[in-house]
């Protein structure tokens, strides 16, 4: 009787044991256990897609201009409400990689004199590969109209900065293009 009783406790007694395979039945379990995989392998692919696709986007000296980035703008803005000047930028046509396309820059006072000024360059920045950004200096071909040709090497998004300069005085325009590739035209 002694030994039935044994047996009978033992069979209503759970088995706590790691032994037990029960656990990884159960679809709570099986549920955290495969979030928890999920998570990681997202991580993970997160990782190695931002080591792999790194453009390598680093401001030259970040620290300085992040420093004097508030008085940069501060005084960006004192110039632009100081002279006041209405700049425009047009293309001959939309941007198509490797075909050149002429930019003309014209810059007028509140009046519509035109403003000589003593440089204006333009700068062609793309935010996915510092590797094709690229610089030129427009030609000035009448009073306030510079102009340039740029032939974009890479589709996509480019930011340009036109940047006019005379005497003390500089002020900048940026405008955001979409250059399309030589099929999609």
């Amino acid at each position: 009787m002694n030994s039935t009783m044994n047996e009978t406790r033992a069979e209503n007694t759970p088995r706590f044991s790691q032994h037990n395979k029960e656990a990884f039945r159960n679809p709570w379990v099986l549920g955290w256990i495969g979030g928890i995989i999920l998570v990681l392998a997202v991580n993970a692919a997160f990782i190695v897609t931002a080591i792999v696709t790194n453009p390598g986007l680093v401001e030259k000296n970040y620290y300085e201009k992040g420093q004097d980035q508030e008085q940069n703008f501060i005084s960006q803005q004192q110039a632009r409400n100081r002279l006041d000047w209405h700049m425009k930028l047009d293309a001959t046509h939309k941007p198509v990689v490797g075909e050149p396309v002429r930019y003309s820059f014209n810059i007028v006072d509140t009046k519509g004199i035109p403003i000589d000024g003593d440089t204006a360059v333009i700068q062609a920045y793309r935010p996915s590969d510092v590797d094709a950004d690229f610089e030129t200096r427009m030609q000035e071909v009448g009073p306030g109209v510079y102009s340039t040709e740029l032939t974009f090497p890479l589709k996509g998004i480019w930011d340009l900065n036109v940047i006019l300069t005379k005497g003390e005085d500089s002020l900048k325009l940026t405008r955001r293009i979409s250059v399309l590739s030589n099929d999609s035209r």
